[in-house]
């Protein structure tokens, strides 16, 4: 098939076409969050919520959307392509696989991860009648579990759901706006995700006193099936650009402490023409000199 480039003739087409362009530093991943052609109210509630947290770089659909995501993925990958989204949540429930989420990632709007996890429990941003984070809250991320670390399905999850919760890159932090907090443990064969407020309290010094709040939402998951991408394609989609990786400077090291020493190069130098301080103290001896020169030079005789 051959594809056939226009150019754009608005400069609002321009400028679309300019922001999907691939750059050096990529915007944030944004997540669109699909519901299935049977999902109940129990998985409805899970998409609302997750959105809610995840705004404003999400997408909620409100239409059903008759797919499955592990049998036909062209469905995905279109909705990728047209809301420029890299992650997405899809959430449905029938009789074999009951509050069903399939969380995944894409690449070059392909499906690289995607995993599926079964709700078992679940208490919604509502139902804890608490004082909630801002929108746009950049969460911290905390993962318990040896599991997350020795499993390949888990330790691929991991990377998602940071991949899906991490939010915009800062320069900078303040004390004040670490104030969010999400929780992941794995234990049992089980995923717990707990979502807390940071309470900073007067401590009498400097530093706070820190105690968490729990806002929702809060559930208990289980992993069902799985479709990972194939080592050669994880590799790929991690490469960086040539720009972004930092040149390498000769002769220049750095120690653990973050030291930096630097080795310079010098001709050799020949240490019998340097000039040092005439001291009289410094001076050679007619002996020393004559034994220099191979022995005692004979003495002139004096002229009658």
């Amino acid at each position: 098939s051959i594809y056939c480039y226009r150019k754009p003739k608005t400069k609002r087409a321009k400028r679309f076409l300019e922001k999907r362009e691939p750059k050096l530093n990529e915007n944030t991943k944004n997540a669109m969050l699909i519901k299935g052609g049977n999902a109940n109210l129990t998985v409805t509630e899970v998409l609302k919520d997750i959105y809610a947290v995840k705004k404003p770089f999400a997408v909620l659909y409100k239409r059903k959307n008759i797919t499955r995501p592990f049998e036909d993925q062209t469905s995905l990958e279109f909705f990728s392509k047209k809301s420029d989204c890299s992650l997405f949540l899809f959430g449905s429930h029938n009789k074999k696989r009951p509050n069903n989420l399939i969380i995944g990632r894409m690449f070059d709007y392909h499906v690289l991860d995607m995993i599926e996890l079964g709700i078992e429990k679940f208490v919604s941003l509502k139902d804890i009648k608490n004082s909630k984070c801002p929108e746009g809250t950049k969460p911290m991320l905390i993962f318990a579990g040896d599991v997350f670390d020795v499993n390949e399905e888990y330790r691929r999850l991991k990377s998602l759901l940071i991949d899906f919760f991490r939010g915009p890159t800062v320069p900078s932090i303040r004390l004040a706006g670490l104030e969010y907090v999400l929780h992941f443990t794995a234990v049992d064969g089980k995923i717990y995700m707990r979502s807390y407020k940071v309470l900073l309290k007067k401590s009498g010094c400097k530093i706070p006193r820190i105690e968490l709040e729990e806002m929702g939402p809060s559930l208990d998951l289980v992993m069902r099936r799985t479709h990972l991408a194939s080592d050669d394609l994880y590799k790929l989609s991690l490469k960086q650009p040539k720009g972004l990786k930092p040149k390498k400077k000769k002769n220049i090291s750095h120690d653990v402490f973050g030291t930096t020493y630097g080795r310079i190069h010098m001709q050799k130098q020949d240490l019998s023409k340097l000039q040092t301080r005439k001291m009289k103290g410094l001076k050679k001896r007619p002996a020393e000199k004559s034994a220099e020169d191979g022995g005692a030079t004979p003495k002139k005789s004096k002229s009658a």
